[in-house]
């Protein structure tokens, strides 16, 4: 009778063993599949899991994070840097440890971006309980705060038995690397589950290559497809980030240039054309273009590429008129199918080159070619005023240009929550492709510094030379800073633009626009502070072992970004901008927030009679 080798191993080693042994083939080259981990231990993962990581920790390399919910948006990062083809892990412990990661979840989870938790949990025998730090349910003892993670998790499991891990890692693994269910995968890791032992199949353990799988879209939809396009008048391509995903820049080059189609970006798709491409009409949506927007309301036939049409882009789906066809294609069937689309689902790549074939001969009028390229120069001539320095207060525009003028066409840029993401959308001039990340998935405020050093982790494994540029207000700093100190100990260099208006001046500004009066959002406005302290940021930097200074107008950024880009460490850049003065005017399509129905401000009414006309606009659909 044939024996299989087997070797005993604990629950935590079979685990770290097994992720040592993936790899992923990218572009013909072999690399290990998990970049590696963040980890801040406690109680329920040091004494089983720290030791596995330890033996394996030339291979899987630990950062030691400040904080977990930072280590999570840093995995995120890392994986959007490595378009999705690699992951990185996070562990921590049971109880708050673990909870802090929610959030960071939750993010990865609606960006659709890989990152593999592993997390303690309680003990299986429960025999210690309550043990400190757990959550008791008096009705149901297997629930706990891991329970937490099932809505934010596109795979979740608890292993309650060493032999599980044969079936649940292999599992998470192939989630994490489906580009249609790819999301945040979570292990729960009972504490005394850990350390338990089993002869677990040698084979097992072997070096697998991976290769990530691109759906054939079905000939019949690209049939479909083609034949609407062909037929179209004013067609539009919105290109989102699924075609960065998809490694589909070239095709959807090919494609717009093949057949005279403009192309508007989403705020993921930003990056997908360089800004001085004639076919980039520039970005789509609540924080995009006059240009762009002007050719979405006029345009027949939208093709959607990898996008999931989420509000910004659709304008609360007011963006587009009411009679224009909409073709998706996704290799999601969730994002083809919304709003009566006529969905491909499949790989972008394939997808648009099949389209290329199908459409051959056609090309869009000429007259509406020229309309929306005439519009993107006039939008530009907007942006460049935006972006002036002069006699007027200092602006996140003014910054952005300052940045863009000076920076390496391989440089990253990392934005995420309040009005930086709209900035940067609407004025960043794209000068290497693929090299903006505005994360707007989830909003999150706080992954600005902690993305930031997740992408320059990535950025080191394949542009070690650029630099990793970080734009972020002082709200998300407050929120989440320790992240710089992260960056120096590991010697990561970053280069940090932290604008300072003084609280959360975007919101502030969308109270005001909705009827609202400032309250609770600048300091100057918060009732509770009798007087406001001014927070010295490059001294909190310096603390941090950054470089750091204070600068007062964009031409003394652009100096002291010059000796940040020739520093050899984190460099933090603090300027303040005006709360009020110099926000982006134009480009920017409806968008539905709720407001009351009745009011004793005459203001809000008038905000709410505004909601109710805008609301006509939008398309009905599912």
């Amino acid at each position: 009778m044939m024996t299989t080798a087997t070797v005993r191993l604990t629950t935590a080693e079979a685990i770290v063993r097994y992720l040592a042994a993936q790899f992923i083939e990218i572009d013909g080259e072999t690399r290990r599949l998990c970049g590696g981990g963040f980890g801040i231990f406690g109680h329920g993962n040091v004494t089983c899991l720290g030791p596995a990581l330890y033996a394996h920790r030339d291979q899987l390399p630990l950062y030691r994070g400040q904080n977990e919910q930072s280590m999570g948006f840093a995995a995120a990062a890392y994986a959007k840097q490595w378009l999705r083809q690699r992951f990185m892990f996070c562990t921590a412990s049971a109880g708050p440890g673990t909870a802090n990661l929610l959030t960071a979840a939750a993010l990865a989870h609606a960006n659709r971006l890989p990152m593999l938790m592993l997390c303690g949990d309680t003990f299986q025998t429960r025999l210690p309980d309550p043990v400190l730090q757990q959550l008791e349910h008096f009705g149901n003892p297997t629930m706990g705060v891991n329970d937490a993670f099932k809505a934010v998790s596109r795979y979740w499991d608890r292993i309650t038995h060493p032999a599980q891990v044969l079936q649940s890692l292999p599992a998470a693994l192939a989630t994490m690397l489906d580009p249609a269910d790819c999301g945040s995968a979570f292990l729960g890791l009972p504490q005394d589950v850990q350390g338990w032992a089993y002869d677990y199949p040698a084979q097992f353990f072997a070096p697998k290559t991976h290769r990530i799988r691109r759906q054939t879209p079905d000939p019949a939809e690209i049939a479909e497809a083609a034949a609407l396009l062909r037929a179209a008048k004013r067609p539009v391509i919105i290109a989102g980030g699924g075609v960065q995903y998809s490694r589909a820049v070239a095709e959807l080059t090919e494609f717009a240039e093949a057949h005279g189609i403009p192309v508007v970006e989403s705020i993921a798709g930003r990056a997908n054309l360089l800004a001085s491409h004639p076919l980039n009409i520039g970005p789509i949506g609540v924080t995009g273009s006059d240009s762009a927007n002007l050719v979405a309301a006029e345009a027949d036939v939208i093709l959607a590429v990898g996008t999931r049409l989420q509000d910004f882009t659709t304008g609360s789906w007011s963006a587009f008129a009411a009679d224009a066809r909409l073709v998706a294609v996704n290799v999601a069937r969730h994002d083809a199918a919304k709003h009566l689309a006529l969905a491909v689902v499949g790989d972008a790549k394939l997808a648009l080159g099949a389209l290329t074939w199908a459409l051959a001969g056609y090309s869009a009028p000429s007259l509406w070619r020229a309309k929306a390229q005439a519009a993107r120069v006039d939008w530009d001539a907007k942006v460049a005023a935006n972006v002036a320095a002069g006699n007027r207060p200092n602006s996140y525009a003014q910054a952005i240009g300052a940045v863009n003028a000076l920076c390496s066409p391989r440089d990253r840029i990392v934005a995420a929550a309040g009005g930086l993401p709209a900035e940067v959308t609407a004025n960043w001039r794209t000068l290497g492709i693929g090299t903006v990340d505005v994360e707007f998935g989830f909003s999150c405020m706080g992954y600005e510094i902690a993305g930031g050093w997740g992408a320059r982790i990535a950025q080191m494994e394949r542009e070690p030379d650029q630099d990793t540029i970080v734009f972020v207000g002082d709200g998300s700093y407050m929120l989440m800073n320790s992240d710089i100190y992260s960056s120096v100990l590991s010697q990561k260099k970053l280069i940090v633009l932290v604008l300072d208006n003084g609280g959360f001046a975007v919101i502030n500004k969308l109270q005001n626009n909705s009827g609202g009066e400032s309250f609770n959002n600048l300091l100057a406005d918060c009732p509770t502070i009798p007087e406001v302290v001014t927070m010295d940021f490059a001294a909190h930097a310096r603390a941090m072992g950054a470089l750091a200074e204070r600068v007062a107008n964009p031409a003394e950024l652009a100096e002291a970004f010059t000796r940040a880009k020739a520093a050899d460490r984190t460099t933090v850049i603090v300027m303040p901008v005006d709360a009020h003065i110099g926000w982006t005017e134009g480009g920017h399509t409806w968008w539905e927030v709720g407001l009351p129905e009745v009011s004793d401000s005459p203001k809000i009414r008038a905000a709410r009679a505004a909601l109710d006309d805008a609301r006509l606009q939008q398309r009905r659909g599912l």
